[in-house]
């Protein structure tokens, strides 16, 4: 049994996470006190209390930011800056085996992009990205992310600690990405149907990054389902995380007109 910590256990993805790992023992932590969830409140902003929340665990799944892509500057250093170096440094103080951080697809995303102003939209012929091809991040959001792939890559080096930063898509229900694409075919849609990243492969690739054996490391791996119209390459998440993903928003979407006139009609 493996001891996973958890940060933004509350969260959207937090809860997938959690769902992930059913025989594992969890610790869960989030920023404030969760009416549904046991959790521990931890302040990531803490150095001393995260690397006191680390002591016995194997694995960290960094999931705690500001996700907020159009958050200024000034509201995204503090969590996703100093709470990332805290992150890796706790986890490097514990001796932990693995950290997963979770990175976003906003640190690649920019060429892709519409308009600097609309970071969640994709030009219509987009260019292909892999995990090894430069950052290129869309908002301050994006900027943290990518200072926080190269903090995992210092801490691998410097530390030998395991790190995956797992460039996450867009984690939706299937009514809520047909609720996002609802018969359009505009820049939103483009990206909500490239980005998609269902619950279950949600939960896939989360239990991969933290649990497979890893041929090298630091990894940078894109979290999304296998969508027709992705541009970010799951090839390589395939082959170094053995991630598996099943869903495909172009098959939701074709199946959009009855199962929407059931929800209208319900």
């Amino acid at each position: 049994m493996t001891a996973i910590a958890i940060t933004g256990a509350s969260g959207r993805v937090g809860r997938e996470a959690i769902r992930a790992f059913p025989d594992d023992a969890l610790t869960l932590f989030s920023h404030s006190e969760s009416d549904d969830l046991e959790t521990t409140t931890l302040e990531i902003e803490d150095r001393a209390a995260f690397a006191a929340g680390l002591a016995d665990e194997d694995v960290l799944i960094h999931l705690a930011a500001n996700a907020d892509p159009r958050a200024e500057w000034d509201e995204v250093s503090g969590p996703n800056v100093e709470g990332v170096y805290n992150a890796f440094e706790a986890a490097a103080e514990n001796g932990l085996e693995r950290v997963v951080f979770a990175s976003s697809n906003h640190a690649v995303n920019m060429g892709n992009t519409v308009s600097p102003i609309r970071p969640e939209s994709t030009v219509g012929n987009p260019t292909a990205i892999r995990p090894d091809d430069p950052p290129a991040p869309d908002t301050y959001y994006g900027v943290t992310k990518v200072l926080g792939e190269a903090m995992g890559e210092y801490y691998a080096d410097r530390t030998g600690i395991e790190v995956v930063s797992l460039r996450i898509g867009w984690l939706l229900s299937r009514e809520e990405l047909r609720a996002e694409c609802a018969d359009r075919d505009g820049a939103g849609e483009r990206y909500a149907r490239a980005m998609w990243l269902s619950p279950e492969d949600c939960r896939r690739v989360l239990r991969r990054a933290a649990t497979c054996t890893l041929e090298a490391s630091p990894v940078v791996a894109h979290g999304i389902s296998r969508n027709a119209d992705r541009f970010l390459s799951l090839t390589e998440t395939m082959l170094a995380l053995g991630y598996r993903p099943r869903d495909d928003s172009s098959d939701v979407l074709d199946d959009e007109p009855d199962d929407r006139a059931g929800l209208e009609t319900g």
